[in-house]
């Protein structure tokens, strides 16, 4: 029965996994793609110069197409609250559903009200007017993930409730709303968007220099995406590294499986690379690469702070939870996944700023367009943000376990006792078949308006997103 048990709740996790990292490898391309075709609209605006009309619209297709297929992975997202998680929806369901009804009622209604306006009101509302209602959905968009994150954000720091009659309830909204962990993940998550969106713009102009066609109709995009991308990838690695000070203090597990540390340590290293040592059975690695102290300052700030190991902290919360959990509870999460999901964010970023600062220095030489082989370098780096993004909410997810919501529920707890391994199997399958439907689609339809000629005669030629509005 306990095994059964088991398979149901590890199926409901994996489906939730599916569709969670598949929709948000549309969230950061809808969150930073955005913003960058606003200024490209409103460059056009103040300038009235015709390329920046092509780039907004040539851009603008790719957010829309983007934004569709975003919002159809996150409502099925949703709906896994009740279908497989209703002892966690029940349990939670006064405070947790708080968020989520902004952020549906409000913050999805807002943007995806003002982005229709945008794109059915070309030659219909003033220029003014109009570049507005797409700053209006940019900024929808960033309440959507701020609201987001804060539901989660109560998954990894439970704040502004008390426990009556084994549910939680909400006792300060302000405190929901304004919780620290929120705010950093939500500026993590925003300058992550950002890395993504001037990312695929560089790799986009990128393509098109290292095909020869239409450079200097393409500079401007790509001069943008640095300006954006340069500062933007550089300050969420530092970022990024001062999250991981609250993370030590409200999720210390988490910091010590990312480094797969079993014993509280000073001054402790960061390993780079390692093999073995991710097992209680297996604590030592055979070879690891190190960084002497980093790990401490990742952890604490300080390059001498001082790190809680995997076995301190489950002993110590075997002890703070034994009326809730029982003795035989462990609380260590996946150590290898987190281990690597920790280091695929932080590499991944960081080949990004280095290609960004390389890309810079070379735009400024005004060589950018004429080395061919970095122009593909800039192309496959337009999908590193979607693997950082990617490991970042699986190190997210995967370190909080066992809790579903932390010091409160257990995941394997949380899950809905009447569905059955059988259909969470059939769902499941389901799910993967639709989602590889709609991938092909995306990369088809990405690919293709991606490499297309924006001054090529369309279909809409004179009366529509080709040609310059008669305003």
């Amino acid at each position: 029965m306990d095994l059964l048990a088991s398979t149901t709740v590890d199926l409901a996790r994996a489906q939730f996994a599916t569709t969670s990292i598949y929709h948000f490898l549309f969230v950061p391309l809808t969150l930073g793609l955005g913003p960058l075709v606003a200024v490209m609209q409103t460059m056009w605006h103040r300038s009235g110069e015709e390329g920046w009309l092509r780039l907004t619209h040539f851009f603008g297709t790719l957010f829309l197409i983007n934004f569709a297929i975003g919002v159809a992975t996150g409502l099925v997202q949703e709906f896994q609250f009740g279908m497989n998680w209703s002892v966690y929806s029940k349990y939670v369901g006064n405070v947790f559903g708080a968020p989520l009804a902004i952020e549906g009622l409000a913050a999805f209604f807002l943007e995806s009200t003002f982005l229709g306006l945008w794109i059915f009101g070309w030659n219909r509302l003033s220029p003014r007017l109009h570049l507005a209602t797409l700053w209006i959905a940019v900024l929808g968009t960033w309440m959507s993930a701020y609201f987001i994150l804060v539901a989660n954000s109560f998954m990894q720091d439970p704040v502004g409730y008390k426990v009556e009659n084994g549910q939680a309830v909400l006792t300060s909204v302000w405190s929901l709303l304004s919780s620290t962990w929120a705010l950093y993940a939500f500026g993590h998550t925003i300058f992550a968007g950002l890395t993504a969106g001037s990312a695929v713009v560089l790799g986009v102009c990128c393509w098109h220099f290292a095909r020869g066609r239409n450079v200097e109709l393409f500079k401007p995009a790509a001069k943008l995406a640095l300006i954006v991308l340069v500062p933007v990838s550089c300050i969420n690695l530092w970022f990024g590294s001062h999250f991981g000070i609250l993370v030590e203090e409200l999720q210390p597990m988490k910091i010590a499986a990312s480094e797969a540390q079993w014993s509280t340590c000073s001054s402790c290293s960061f390993s780079l690379f390692q093999i073995g040592g991710f097992t209680e059975s297996d604590k030592t690695p055979s070879v690891s690469l190190e960084i002497p102290g980093l790990l401490s300052f990742l952890a604490t700030g300080s390059l001498h702070g001082t790190v809680k190991g995997l076995n301190n902290l489950n002993t110590q919360y075997r002890k703070r939870y034994l009326r809730l959990n029982g003795a035989s509870q462990s609380y260590l999460p996946p150590v290898e996944a987190i281990y690597w999901s920790m280091r695929g964010m932080a590499y991944a970023g960081s080949l990004v700023a280095l290609v960004a600062i390389v890309g810079a220095l070379l735009y400024w030489r005004r060589r950018l367009e004429q080395w061919r082989w970095f122009c593909w370098v800039g192309v496959v780096t337009a999908f590193l943000p979607f693997v950082a993004a990617a490991f970042g909410w699986l190190l997210t997810e995967l370190g909080r376990q066992p809790w579903i919501v932390q010091g409160l529920l257990l995941t394997d707890r949380a899950n809905s006792p009447s569905v059955s391994t059988d259909w969470l199997i059939a769902s499941l399958a389901t799910f993967v078949a639709l989602y590889l439907v709609l991938l092909v689609l995306d990369i088809w339809l990405m690919r293709r308006y991606a490499g297309r000629d924006p001054l090529a005669p369309t279909e809409e030629e004179g009366a529509g997103p080709a040609a310059a509005p008669a305003y």
